[in-house]
């Protein structure tokens, strides 16, 4: 998702298939757990191109055909927990922090076209990605285990039927970041 003729033709397919998008979800990331001083240049710009880019790639694309004379549309920007140090290293975080700009200048962008821009940050939610990394452990998390893909699935189900609610990060993470 991280090259930009690719993500376009991805949206004209899905669209032509399946009509108009009216919501967006990206939920699209890589990890290479690592500790600062392991982390390699490859990986830095691997993880740094298709988790940032990727989010403002396909945002782009879908957004070319939303606005107030299509009824508007609701973007949800997927982004692991960003505000503690972390289980996977500096480059995930930079990573994320990343979709946190993007999240914020499209729905200062987007919100007259009666677009609404919004990011959820989960902390240690029981994936793949999280349950195979070695430094992932459910007694980080206040509440004492991994949340589901279903918490996280119901704030994007608010966010996308809330034309209110824009440019805001929704914690969904045990207790282990409070706002």
């Amino acid at each position: 998702m991280s090259v930009a003729a690719e993500v376009k033709r991805m949206v004209a397919q899905v669209e032509a298939q399946l009509g108009a998008i009216d919501i967006l979800v990206n939920n699209a990331a890589i990890a290479h757990p690592r500790k600062l001083q392991e982390i390699t240049e490859a990986e830095w710009d691997e993880v740094l191109t298709v988790n940032p880019k990727s989010v403002l790639l396909v945002t782009q694309a879908v957004m070319a055909g939303c606005g107030k004379e299509s009824g508007g549309a609701s973007s949800t920007c997927l982004r692991s927990l960003h505000r503690r140090a972390g289980t996977v290293g500096a480059h995930y975080a930079v990573s994320k922090a990343g979709i946190t700009g993007v999240t914020h200048c499209c729905a200062s962008s987007l919100i007259r076209d009666g677009i609404t821009v919004n990011a959820i940050a989960p902390a240690l939610i029981e994936t793949d990605m999280v349950t195979s990394n070695p430094n992932a452990n459910p007694n980080l998390i206040p509440m004492g285990h991994f949340g589901s893909v279903d918490d996280v699935a119901s704030v994007a189900v608010m966010l996308a039927g809330n034309d209110y609610l824009t440019g805001q990060t929704i914690s969904v993470n045990g207790g282990w970041y409070m706002t």
